[in-house]
């Protein structure tokens, strides 16, 4: 069969379903991706010579054995082509070129305000990867960017976002895709954290919840090894939900959302701003309760120890409903360590079912700056190279020079 691409040759179903299989990196034989399908030997031949022709998989080599012939591998090919990654928050995005494995290449931050709206924001974006270093070597297949507000899956339009002025009801692939000539791939900003500490796990992290505190509050949930997205993309939005307000001798708070006492009204990074400015300190944002913090100022510290308790009201509740394994607390306040942590796992202990604490560990990201990236460059690697998709592509980027 003739495989070569720029011919309108095409990947096979059973080609493009190995591609998934060996997406992993792990090298395999032959003979080893015989016995792991149950294909023929013909058939495992025919499939392995057409990922071959599109340099999606290379030869890796011989392993010798103990008897016979040494064994030919192929391994997977990450450096086939790129990928082009933006984790947009509410005053910065983190921006990645990548290899087809979610390998980061380079990557740069660019400040914003998510308040500018969608055509200053993607100016920045684009004009931001367009200055990494490593972008001409890979050349981009496709490109992913999560947003910090809710996600219509998997269309990517932005549905009604408490603090993304200009957003609402704005498909971002349609107004990405004519400027960068790639598909683009939409997702909620703590989505591709929580599949980022999944990725990033040195044991099976199927049952997982990440709590982002940062300007607002999310929450994202693995489960079964799968992103819990709901019906339609929004499920997580942990922030505008009010137990917090039965536990507490505030009057509620107005969220930005426009209703009273949101979680992210009383522990938000935007709620402790304000707060503290009523302390009498000057800060702005979250990087500035974070500075103060650091500082030793002891009215953030008081500040960020009693969002924490009352967030750990709020997790609790997700704890008893979801029963992960780990809750994992990242973004721009993760910095704040046991400040925060000590009353989200004192709550937590105290209102959660026991079942569901029972051996449930509680702590900050290893990576919080930087697992958005990862999270979104290996969601949006497996959606490039999906069976449904990996022809379209290929037939865009064409045969291996």
């Amino acid at each position: 069969m003739d495989t070569a691409l720029g011919d309108g040759a095409a990947l096979s179903d059973g080609a493009a379903e190995l591609l998934r299989r060996l997406r992993g990196g792990r090298p395999v034989t032959r003979a080893g991706v015989g016995a792991e399908t149950g294909w023929a030997r013909a058939t495992v031949n025919a499939r392995l010579d057409e990922l071959l022709a599109t340099g999606l998989v290379v030869d890796a080599g011989v392993r010798g054995g103990s008897r016979g012939r040494p064994a030919g591998r192929f391994v997977f090919n990450a450096a086939r082509g790129g990928l082009l990654i933006a984790d947009v928050g509410a005053s910065a995005a983190r921006l990645a070129h990548c290899d087809l494995g979610g390998g980061i290449c380079s990557q740069t931050t660019v400040d914003l305000d998510i308040r500018d709206g969608p055509d200053r924001v993607l100016e920045l974006v684009t004009s931001g990867l367009a200055s990494l270093p490593t972008r001409d070597e890979l050349p981009a297949w496709a490109m992913g960017m999560s947003l910090p507000g809710p996600v219509e899956h998997p269309t990517g339009r932005i549905v009604s976002p408490p603090m993304m002025t200009g957003w609402d009801g704005v498909t971002v692939p349609a107004l990405l895709e004519p400027r960068l000539g790639v598909p683009v791939l939409v997702e909620n900003d703590v989505n591709a954290m929580v599949w980022g500490e999944h990725v990033l796990a040195e044991e099976p992290l199927d049952d997982l919840l990440l709590v982002k505190v940062g300007t607002g509050i999310g929450a994202g949930l693995v489960t079964h090894g799968q992103i819990l997205r709901g019906a339609r993309g929004s499920a997580g939005d942990l922030g505008h939900t009010h137990t917090a307000g039965d536990v507490t001798d505030r009057e509620p708070p107005l969220c930005r959302c426009g209703k009273l006492g949101c979680l992210e009204a009383y522990a938000g990074g935007w709620a402790l701003a304000r707060d503290l400015v009523d302390d009498g300190l000057e800060v702005a944002d979250v990087r500035d309760v974070v500075a103060a913090l650091q500082a030793g100022d002891p009215r953030a510290v008081r500040r960020v120890r009693e969002a924490g308790r009352v967030l750990g009201i709020g997790i609790a509740d997700a704890v008893s409903l979801l029963n992960p394994s780990e809750v994992v607390v990242s973004g721009g306040l993760a910095v704040a360590g046991e400040h925060l942590l000590s009353g989200i796992r004192e709550r937590v202990a105290a209102f959660s079912l026991p079942l569901a604490t029972t051996g449930l560990r509680i702590r900050v990201s290893s990576r919080p700056h930087d697992v958005g990236v990862v999270g979104m460059a290996d969601l949006v690697a497996r959606w490039a190279l999906d069976p449904a998709r990996v022809n379209d592509v290929l037939a865009r980027v064409g045969a291996p020079t």
